[in-house]
Formats: structure tokens, C-alpha cells, sequence
């Protein structure tokens, strides 16, 4: 079954870790899949990987530093040009830079929300117009349970992600309409297995793995698997929506 064929999706950080499970699941579904990150060989790495799937409609490789208004526009222009029409957006693109606040450097708490909340408002500005003429669109943006409950010596990146779900609710909001069909919505990860999670040390996993009830981390393909239920005509009447992808940790 390919629940996006036909479509065009475009995910931020779409070079390693969620994203790149994103856009390989929107691929084996029969999305075309525009791949937006920084690192020009590892976004040609994963364009050669979706183009290898036999169901996915083709892929491209733009990179952009989604925090850069200027960059952002230029690039959603061409896109549009060369697909006529955007129909999903996945705002994924994400830093951290962790330390107590008192140790935190204004450059790192900038960076931060640049990153993880500008350019939400940099993607979502430079395609709401063309969702508007379609009357269609889903834009999902990714927080993370972190934006929920807090967590000590994250609070540039807390105040990040519960900045993108007050961004989420607020655009859906603003877009929802019987005239129009533009769902906006949000996924919260939990501890998820990546690269990031494999560096923490035995007692940091352990730790962490009490506070959830499944007991284990999630993967990729779970993230995956929940922005394609957003993405596709099984969420038709859900938006404004915080998902949690979390094996139980916010309850």
C-alpha cells in the first residue's frame, strides 16, 4: 500500500538519526522526498538510499541552514517551481547543547532556539501560502517529550521544544477551516536509540531506562511509523495534536 503516492514531502534534518527514518518511511510509501540538512555526503548518501526503494516517486538533496530566513525562502521557491506543490512538511532539523543554565553561554541557548524553533517559523512561512491555494497541506513538527516535563541542564533545548508545540497548536489554529484541508500537528519523542542516545554511558541508560514503563528505548521506524500516520488519509480529522512517542514516560 503507498499511502503518499503522488505527493511531495519535504523533511528538515533529514541527513542522519529521525530524520532520515522520516524520509525513508514517506519513500517506501510513494513520496517524492526533498532532503534538507547541512551535510552535503550524508545528504547524498540518503538520496541514493531513498532512490533505491522501489516505491519511492524520487528524491533530491537541498542544503540549508533552516535557521537562515534568506537561505529557507530561496530554496522553497525552487522547490515549488520544479514540483509544482508541497503537500507534507516535516520541521525535524534539531541541536543540543547541554549545561546548567548558569554555565550556558548566550551563544548556546541561540543556537539552540534558532535551530529548533526559528526554523519551524522559517519553513512553515515560506510554504503556508502555496497550502493555502491548494487547500491541502500537513505540516508535523517534532518536539520532544523534554518540552513537556522539563529535564535538568536542557533548558535552552526544553524551552525549544515546548516552544514548537505552542507554535504547532497556535498554527493549527490559525489554519484550520471546513474550507480547507491543512492539518498541523506534533510528535514528541522520548529516548529514542541513535547515535546521540548509544554515547550515554551504562548508569546514564540505566537510569533513564526506570523512567520508562515499556522499559527499553524506541526506534527510529517508531517515530517513523508515527509521522506517516500523520502524513497520510488516516489522520484526516486530527489536528493541533501533540503525539507521544514516548513507551510511556508522559502519562
Amino acid at each position: 500500500m503507498k499511502l503518499l503516492e503522488g505527493q511531495t514531502a519535504i523533511v528538515t534534518g533529514a541527513t542522519a538519526g529521525i530524520g532520515r527514518g522520516v524520509a525513508k518511511r514517506f519513500a517506501e510509501h510513494g513520496a517524492y522526498v526533498v532532503v534538507i540538512g547541512t551535510n552535503t555526503g550524508r545528504g547524498e548518501e540518503v538520496v541514493a538510499e531513498l532512490t533505491a526503494i522501489p516505491n519511492c516517486s524520487g528524491a533530491i538533496f537541498y542544503q540549508v541552514n533552516v535557521a537562515n530566513r534568506e537561505e529557507v525562502d530561496q530554496v522553497v521557491e525552487k522547490i515549488l517551481k520544479e514540483r509544482g506543490q508541497v503537500d507534507i512538511l516535516v520541521n525535524n532539523a534539531g541541536i543540543t547543547r547541554d549545561q546548567l543554565l548558569m554555565k550556558m553561554s548566550e551563544e548556546d541557548w541561540d543556537n539552540v532556539m534558532a535551530i529548533n524553533v526559528k526554523s519551524c517559523y522559517n519553513m512553515c512561512h515560506a510554504l503556508v501560502r502555496s497550502f493555502l491555494r491548494a487547500k491541502k497541506g500537513r505540516i508535523i513538527n517534532m518536539s520532544s517529550v523534554v518540552g513537556l516535563t522539563g529535564n535538568a541542564g536542557q533548558t535552552n533545548y526544553a524551552a525549544s521544544k515546548a516552544a514548537v508545540i505552542g507554535f504547532t497548536k497556535a498554527l493549527a489554529q490559525e489554519l484550520a477551516s471546513n474550507t480547507r484541508h491543512i492539518l498541523v500537528n506534533c510528535i514528541a519523542p522520548g529516548f529514542i536509540s541513535t547515535p546521540m542516545t548509544d554515547a550515554m554511558t551504562e548508569a546514564q541508560r540505566s537510569a533513564t531506562l526506570e523512567k520508562i514503563p515499556l522499559g527499553r528505548m524506541g526506534t527510529v521506524d517508531n517515530i517513523a511509523d508515527a509521522a506517516l500516520f500523520l502524513a497520510c488519509k488516516w489522520s484526516d480529522y486530527i489536528t493541533g495534536q501533540v503525539i507521544t512517542v514516548d513507551g510511556g514516560m508522559v502519562m
